[in-house]
């Protein structure tokens, strides 16, 4: 039976028909400029009264002129705003494939707890015996993810996934300092090829000299290659599970056997969480130390520049260097363990952040967890693998799948199925523009040429996956049909067409500058 949809009579019209227009809107695609060039001295969207005859305490830093911002009307601000929002993709919007980064539906419910006066309105200076509730919520999410992880201890503070890395390597290397005495002598780290560019980083960053693994023929950690690398200079491995080319690593067992047999620890690299949650404990595969994202597992919002959270669970042997704060239980109730004088025989490297953590996304994993309980969570990520199959088992006869056999939450694709058509990776993502769809992830991992990573996520219906790859395919046929130019000039519906983004990124244009007005005004 073909599944295919055919789209083709909801194709728009292409871009040369369309008229140019005096401002350049198109129908409801309004252009619209930058705040600064619709500023309107004098104007505001409050009024606020003059201030009464006071003494400035500034002296030599009192402003001499204004700072810089524009003025603008309440409708004028609304307008902008709006049309600026029209413009971005959003996962309320459509599909969003970016494979990695799993951006799925966030529950509406979880932003009506994250929204509830007392949570909302709470400040983390406040007296802890005002903020019990604050405090127990904190400790439930950390209970529930210690139980889904198997693991005793967790740090709740870090701020995001790669925060969470720094966090989990500093607690290794504080383990390594504590049990030699002094600064560690164990110099290496070991991370796969296939790890994410955050591993290797945060292992530089804490010191360590990054030592890679190579991958074998089937996407995994090369475990004759990770044992010939051992020696007593290493003070861990990184590895990513599930694997950024969307795969289970199957040797961990045996890799935690090798590492700790070396005198090293073993970092796992949760972003992936949500292919295993309520599947796997990833203490039980015995890892020491791995950071969960909570806006990939838990659908805490994801994207934006944040704010995120990256809580780490930790091995009995890496629980006494935990940062602080943490919560106990109290005769009083709830208290927060902020300092190392009050840690017990605890052992804390330091403290990673001001405060305690990002509370709003704990409410908002917290509303998701108790919402779908265990089994719930064990569906979620039932679905999230079912879907990234399904894609690639519709995909596979026009595309190349990256590597033999089922994937996880991810597929990955490489770019084969271009060969001798002229369009490229790039090419072709942008055509995906043209069909409204955000592209997937692309050139990445880097251990597959032309990479297409594609994550569809639990929360997409079987209806919007087959729109998709009606889509995909449909471009699939146009790539090999020889229509090379039309690639090449996608996309040409969007309001603005394809960017030198390499240019943008090495040059980037930070501040807006007016124009000189001093010419015209001459004339």
């Amino acid at each position: 039976m073909n599944h295919s949809r055919d789209l083709s009579r909801n194709r728009p019209a292409a871009a040369s028909a369309d008229p140019e227009t005096v401002h350049g809107h198109r129908g409801l695609q309004l252009e619209e400029p930058l705040l600064f060039e619709i500023d309107n001295p004098g104007a505001t969207g409050v009024d606020l009264p003059a201030p009464g005859e006071f003494t400035s305490r500034l002296g030599t830093m009192e402003r001499r002129g204004g700072i810089g911002l524009p003025s603008v009307s309440e409708p004028e601000v609304v307008r902008h705003f709006t049309r600026l929002s029209q413009k971005n993709y959003a996962i309320d919007m459509g599909t969003y494939p970016l494979g990695s980064c799993t951006m799925k539906h966030n529950p509406r419910l979880n932003e009506k707890m994250a929204r509830l006066p007392g949570f909302a309105a709470a400040h983390p200076l406040q007296p802890e015996s005002t903020v019990q509730g604050a405090l127990e919520l904190i400790d439930g999410v950390a209970g529930w993810l210690k139980e889904l992880t198997g693991m005793p201890a967790i740090a709740m503070s870090p701020g995001a996934g790669a925060h969470g890395e720094l966090c989990g390597v500093m607690a290794i290397r504080a383990a390594l300092d504590d049990r030699e005495g002094g600064p560690t002598t164990r110099r290496r780290i070991l991370v796969p090829d296939s790890a994410h560019g955050t591993n290797p980083a945060t292992a530089a960053v804490c010191g360590f000299a990054v030592d890679a693994i190579p991958s074998d023929g089937r996407g995994r950690v090369d475990v004759k290659a990770f044992a010939d690398k051992l020696d007593d200079d290493v003070a861990g491995i990184m590895i990513t599970n599930p694997n950024t080319c969307g795969l289970f690593e199957p040797d961990m067992v045996e890799i935690a056997e090798l590492i700790h047999e070396a005198g090293g620890y073993f970092y796992c690299d949760g972003a992936n969480f949500n292919a295993i949650v309520g599947r796997v404990r990833p203490g039980d595969l015995g890892i020491d130390c791995m950071h969960i994202n909570l806006h990939k597992t838990f659908s805490t919002p994801h994207g934006g520049g944040g704010p995120g959270a990256g809580p780490v669970v930790l091995s009995d042997a890496l629980a006494p260097f935990a940062p602080v704060p943490w919560v106990v239980h109290g005769e009083d109730g709830f208290a927060l363990v902020e300092h190392a004088d009050d840690a017990g025989d605890a052992k804390p490297f330091g403290r990673l952040k001001g405060f305690h953590g990002q509370m709003g996304m704990f409410i908002r994993a917290y509303a998701y967890m108790l919402s779908h309980g265990r089994d719930g969570l064990r569906q979620v990520a039932e679905d999230a693998v079912l879907n990234a199959n399904y894609v690639m088992a519709r995909l596979s006869d026009v595309m190349t799948p990256s590597f033999e056999g089922p994937c996880m939450h991810e597929c990955l694709f490489d770019d084969r199925f271009l060969k001798d058509t002229g369009v490229s990776t790039l090419d072709f993502a942008k055509a995906m523009l043209d069909e409204g769809y955000h592209p997937m992830t692309m050139y990445f991992p880097l251990v597959v040429h032309g990479a297409m990573l594609i994550e569809p996520t639990e929360t997409e219906s079987k209806r919007s996956l087959d729109d998709f790859i009606a889509v995909m395919r449909d471009l699939v046929a146009r790539a090999k049909d020889g229509d090379a130019e039309a690639f090449a000039a996608a996309p040409t519906t969007t309001p603005r067409r394809r960017l030198d983004e390499t240019a943008a990124a090495r040059s980037p244009v930070l501040r807006w500058t007016p124009e000189d007005r001093t010419a015209e005004a001459a004339e």
